[in-house]
Order: structure tokens, then sequence, then C-alpha cells
């Protein structure tokens, strides 16, 4: 094998291969990538078993071929390489080496047999359809920051992409929870995905997805099944195993009785939060928020450290009341919000808060009290 690629493109398609593989691995093939030349294209393979992805790339191609090097040492080589600098891959095959050259640097990597490679097994997709990308980050971005870290609980490590039914038709929706807070955001329901089955796209590969949505023209074909799930641009295919479990029925902690609403500055509220909760001690970080007409105030009593006190001028008309929550959840939902205005709504200071963005139903976020 003999390629020539310039280092731009080299290292984007290296960076997102070096991401997916494990650090720690007992399979020395698993820290490697599988690159694979043909008459005029590259790709650059790596999994972990779990999550695949394959970058496909325009490379002036000598000699077709395949090799696999680690992902990690030739991401490091590729990064410290100057920019524009044209890089020159060579595998005669024989030697067990792939040399990487560029301007007057050499290095000569220790490869391992492409046969030994692992490939994801093709799976039959029961759905198919395609969704601009911006969409797609939406739904995953704004409900990402719910997902349970908690590994006994590896049913709610993911988020849960499904079609609901909403009060505007079908919805292609995604939901996270960890069980303190909950996000829920809708879209309307792409062509051809109304026999998706719900799925539940674990972490690793949320994140991973959030390269393949960052350019705004993109069109990502997504492929569904029981036990897989493939996302895919016309140069990138990220395909992953599903979480195997049953989502817990969220629908049941989604409060429907609120009715004590406040409406507030989202930005001018997160950056009271973060100020107030600067005097709390890192175990509890409860902020206390007091309602009175019109007024609110951010507390927070933290005997060891301090106090703190806010007040914010808001939009209120109900009764009194006295309600506390994790600071940092509160941080992360306000902070979802991309309007100017959040709705919060109140039942009683023990029962879950709902929010959302002004009067847009389409994210919806739930956040359960602490006792202050």
């Amino acid at each position: 094998m003999k390629i020539s690629i310039e280092r731009g493109t080299l290292l984007k398609a290296v960076a997102q291969a070096q991401s997916v593989v494990e650090r720690r691995n007992t399979i020395p093939i698993l820290a490697n990538v599988l690159i694979e030349a043909d008459a005029n294209s590259v790709s650059f393979r790596a999994t972990d078993l779990d999550i695949e992805v394959v970058d496909k790339t325009v490379a002036h191609v000598e000699r077709p071929g395949a090799t696999t090097v680690s992902a990690v040492t030739l991401h490091e080589i590729v990064r410290k390489l100057p920019d524009g600098a044209l890089v020159q891959l060579t595998d005669d095959g024989t030697s067990g080496r792939l040399t990487v050259e560029a301007g007057r640097s050499n290095f000569a990597l220790a490869t391992l047999p492409k046969e030994d490679f692992p490939v994801m097994a093709s799976s039959e997709y029961q759905s198919n359809f395609s969704a601009p990308a911006p969409v797609l980050r939406r739904l995953f971005d704004k409900s990402k920051f719910a997902i349970s870290t908690e590994e006994t609980r590896y049913y709610l490590n993911g988020v849960y992409m499904h079609v609901a039914e909403a009060e505007d038709g079908r919805m292609l929706r995604c939901v996270a929870t960890d069980g303190h807070r909950l996000a829920r955001i809708d879209t309307p329901l792409p062509e051809g995905a109304a026999d998706m089955p719900g799925v539940i796209v674990p972490r690793k590969t949320v994140g991973e997805l959030r390269k393949l949505l960052d350019d705004d023209d993109a069109e990502i074909a997504v492929s569904v099944s029981e036990t897989k799930v493939r996302f895919a641009t016309p140069e990138i295919t990220l395909t992953s195993k599903v979480i195997d479990g049953t989502f817990p029925d969220y629908t049941r902690v989604i409060p429907m009785g609120n009715t004590r609403r406040l409406e507030v500055d989202a930005q001018e509220f997160a950056k009271a939060v973060d100020r107030v909760a600067t005097v709390s001690s890192e175990r509890s970080r409860a902020v206390k928020l007091s309602l009175d007409e019109d007024r609110l105030i951010l507390s927070v009593n933290a005997p060891d450290s301090g106090a703190a006190e806010e007040e914010l001028a808001v939009a209120y008309a109900d009764e009194k009341l006295e309600i506390g929550f994790n600071a940092k959840y509160l941080l992360e939902i306000a902070s979802q919000v991309d309007r100017e205005n959040a709705v919060f709504m109140f039942n009683s200071s023990g029962d879950p808060t709902l929010m959302r963005e002004g009067n847009d139903s389409s994210a919806v976020y739930v956040v359960m009290p602490m006792r202050v």
C-alpha cells in the first residue's frame, strides 16, 4: 500500500478513529485503525466492538492495499506535523511496519495483520430515514446532560430515541433521565421513520455522533434495528450496538398538574444560580428559590463556608413558594434554553418541577427538588 494524503484530511479521519478505540484493552488489534486503500479513496476503520466508525476520504493512491496501525500513535504523529504537509503512508506488507513520511520527518510504526481486525456484523435495518444535522444535533445535545452515569442502571446510560404521540401528531423523540432530572425533546417525524423500533443510544455513541453533526448543511442517513443504530454522511459511517434493556415509562414522571408559573430570563437566572452556588459546599450544592409576587430570591446557606442571596425580577403571580434544587441540575437545565425566557411550572416544594423554553412544548425538562 502506498498513498499520499493532505495532513488536514488525514488528521480529521484519524481523530475520529482514535476517539473510538479503547485506551485500556486486552486485545491489541482493538487499539489499531484499519487503513484500506482502493483505486482513488482510502478508508479508516476503528472499533471497540460496540461502536464502529468508518471515515472515507480522498487520497492519491499509488498502490492499493490495507494494514492496521495504532490509532493513538498515528493521531499524535499527524497532529504534530506542520499544517498543509503532504503525508505519505507506505506499507510493503512484509516488514510489519508502516512508514509515515512528511517533509523531513520519517516514522516507522508497527502494524498488525488486517485479517485480525474485527468487522462489525452487518445488520438488517428495519427503518431507514434521513434528517438534517441540526435537527439531530438538537435532539441529542439537549437531552444528553440527563444521561445517568450509574452503571447498575445500565438502561439509563443512553438516550432513548423513539417514535411518540404528541399533541401535534407523531414525533421523533429523544429522552434521557437519571432519576433526578429528565429531558424530553421532540421533532416532527422524518419521512420513513414511522416504523422505527425504540432504541437506547449509548452515552459514548452520543458523544461520537456529535462530530458528524457539526456541518449544518449535512443530511444524516439514519438506520435503526432492534440491536443496532447507524448514522452516516457520505464520508463517515458510525455504527453502534444499542443498549439491551427496557427504558422506563418516563411519561409517569412528567407532571401534568403543575399550575404555579414562573417566567424568568434564562441567562440571568443561570448566572445568578452560578453566583450564589459559589459558597455552597460541594456535597449538597442546594439552592433555595423563594418565590413571591414578581420576585425571586435565590439563596444558599452553607454553615461551614457562608451564605449568599440574590434577587431577580421575574413574572410570578401565584402564592408564595419555597423550593430547593441541586445547583448543578438547575444550571444544566437553564443552559439548554435557546430562547430568552425559561418557564418553570411548580406544584409544591416536594413535587417534580417542569421547565420549558417559553411556550415551546417540543423541549420539556423535569427536575426533582431537594430539601433545604
